[in-house]
C-alpha cells in the first residue's frame, strides 16, 4: 500500500476511502492513520524528491512524514516486542489475581 506519492509537482497522502489527497489537507487523524497503518500493514512511499516537489510546503511536509514514517517501520518490530511484553506483563498480573481469589474462597 503506498501511503505517499509524488504526481504534478505535489506530494499527496492515501486516505480510509483510498483515494490521493494534496498534502495541505492532511489532518491529525489522517496523521494518526498513516502511521497506523505503517505500523499494521506492508507500505511504501515515493521517495522525496526535492526537484519533483515544487510547492515548499509540500516539500517540507513530505520530506517530514516520510522520515518519520520510516523511522517507524524501521522500529517496527521494537514495537511489536514492547507490545507483547506489555501484554504478557498484564496477563501474568490478572492470572496471580485470579489464583489469589481461588485460594481465598477455598
Amino acid at each position: 500500500m503506498k501511503l505517499l506519492k509524488i504526481n504534478n509537482s505535489q506530494g499527496f497522502f492515501l486516505t480510509d476511502s483510498g483515494d490521493y489527497v494534496s498534502l495541505d489537507k492532511m489532518t491529525k487523524d489522517h496523521l494518526m492513520r498513516l502511521v497506523d497503518w505503517a505500523l499494521t500493514d506492508s507500505v511504501e512511499y515515493d521517495p522525496y524528491d526535492e526537484k519533483a516537489i515544487q510547492n515548499t510546503a509540500h516539500q517540507i511536509v513530505y520530506k517530514n512524514i516520510a522520515e518519520k514514517l520510516q523511522g517507524l517501520i524501521n522500529r517496527k518490530q521494537e514495537f511489536l516486542d514492547e507490545s507483547q511484553t506489555l501484554y504478557l506483563q498484564e496477563y501474568e498480573r490478572y492470572r496471580e489475581g485470579e489464583s489469589a481469589v481461588e485460594d481465598s474462597s477455598s
